[in-house]
């Protein structure tokens, strides 16, 4: 009996009493390898010691005050910290409590940008089909997972979605990576005149796709196409990096790799570990000029915004990444992990595609690999191999819907930037095993 409601209304969940590094224990004393990080969270694993000594630390300082009367010591250490290792052009930061909140904010941090410099004309939001931006209704409008969308559509602001960069299901045969990506860059540039120019707000996209199309990485020259189609038409570059980000594809920014700033960048996940719930924006100094040289303030706001604990728990988490030189290990770790999966994988007759970067991989299953076709939704493969992991002792990320938010399964891992060789090889057995045992 419970009386919580449950992601899943009739769940019998495991109950969680502990962890270490990169394992969970439920209260039967099973352990849990957490080869997903949750759902790309837990970066440092469980149970990191300086991360839970900067909390008590804070905790015997100052739990909470409310940012319309103070800011705090750790909300500002933790902005300087960003800052210092921010894309360039990025300088100031909006702390809040997580992705789908970051997001929202950035959405209305584009519009009352153009509200300030005169431009109120402008009102659309581009994104990208099979994209996800969180749960709020903003968010959950921007983004493009049909299946997420359809029962809230009524309630969802307008919105225009262009095909994403997903090389396996949309090149064309015989065109390369490059001539790929400029193509579905392009299609950026011909829905901003289709709804005409001087009329949209932003494009926004994850440099890397997480949970709803599974590490889907982009072509080559793609977001610099996109950066200089942003600049052409006046359109601000809002990049989703909630989960891609924070060092989980061997960078601390997925951009980076990218060669490109963007003008607004959402993060939060690998922010703050799961030591606390935290997210925040990047913005540039042109957005917070327009601001603070117009009306003097941005008209948003939430109540746990720049929290105290907050703010130390994530500090705590990225000194910890920045001392230990862990994202040397993601690097390593990921290279271990992608050649694993291959070697396991890579024959595999119903796996179609292995993809990602760093510590942030994905396989694709389909029924057929020469053809590529998915399986059956109505099996709900994607749940059947979360079952048969967890009963091995694996937590990984399953999710349907890969191709269209209805058809495909693909299986997400992101595991804790801590882990080794061995356990890296522990979570490969593991999967394949439960990928045997739910295909049948």
């Amino acid at each position: 009996m419970t009386h919580l409601l449950h992601r899943s209304a009739n769940a019998v969940m495991p109950v969680a009493t502990g962890g270490r590094g990169v394992e969970i224990f439920d209260r039967d004393g099973k352990s849990y390898i957490d080869a997903s990080g949750g759902a790309a969270v837990s970066c440092l694993g469980h149970g990191h010691a300086d991360v839970i000594a900067a909390l008590h630390d804070q905790l015997d300082r100052l739990a909470y005050a409310h940012t319309g009367f103070f800011t705090s010591e750790p909300a500002e250490a933790l902005a300087d910290h960003l800052i210092a290792h921010a894309p360039e052009g990025l300088d100031r930061v909006y702390l809040v409590s997580g992705g789908s909140e970051a997001v929202e904010a950035a959405l209305k941090m584009a519009r009352q940008y153009f509200v300030e410099k005169g431009e109120p004309q402008r009102r659309h939001v581009i994104s990208r089909r099979q994209s996800y931006h969180g749960n709020t209704l903003g968010a959950l409008a921007a983004g493009g997972n049909a299946w997420r969308r359809a029962q809230f559509s009524p309630l969802l602001i307008e919105t225009h979605h262009i095909a994403p960069c997903y090389a396996y299901r949309h090149r064309r045969e015989g065109e390369n990576d490059e001539a790929y990506g400029q193509r579905a860059a392009q299609e950026l540039e011909d829905k901003i005149r289709e709804l005409g120019e001087g009329s949209v707000i932003a494009f926004i996209a994850e440099t890397v796709v997480g949970a709803t199309a599974g590490a889907v990485t982009p072509m080559p020259g793609y977001f610099r196409r996109i950066r200089e189609i942003c600049d052409r038409y006046g359109v601000l570059l809002i990049l989703d990096e909630v989960m891609c980000g924070m060092g989980r594809t061997g960078t601390l920014h997925a951009c980076e790799q990218e060669g490109i700033s963007p003008d607004l960048m959402t993060i939060a996940k690998g922010l703050g570990g799961g030591y606390q719930p935290i997210g925040a924006i990047l913005l540039s100094g042109a957005i917070f000029d327009a601001f603070a040289h117009g009306s003097g303030f941005f008209q948003h706001g939430h109540t746990y915004m720049g929290h105290p604990m907050a703010a130390a728990a994530a500090l705590a988490v990225q000194q910890v990444i920045q001392r230990d030189r862990l994202l040397d290990n993601v690097v390593q770790m990921g290279a271990h992990l992608q050649a694993g999966l291959q070697e396991r994988f890579g024959q595999h007759p119903h796996v179609g595609d292995i993809r990602g970067r760093g510590l942030f991989q994905a396989i694709e299953l389909v029924q057929d690999r020469d053809s590529g076709a998915p399986f059956d939704p109505d099996l709900k493969l994607n749940g059947r191999i979360k079952r048969e992991a967890m009963a091995r002792g694996l937590m990984v990320y399953p999710m349907g819907g890969t191709i269209d938010g209805v058809n495909g399964d693909h299986v997400l891992l992101a595991p804790p930037f801590i882990i080794d060789a061995e356990t890296v090889d522990a979570v490969v057995t593991r999967l394949g095993d439960a990928v045997d045992a739910a295909i049948g």
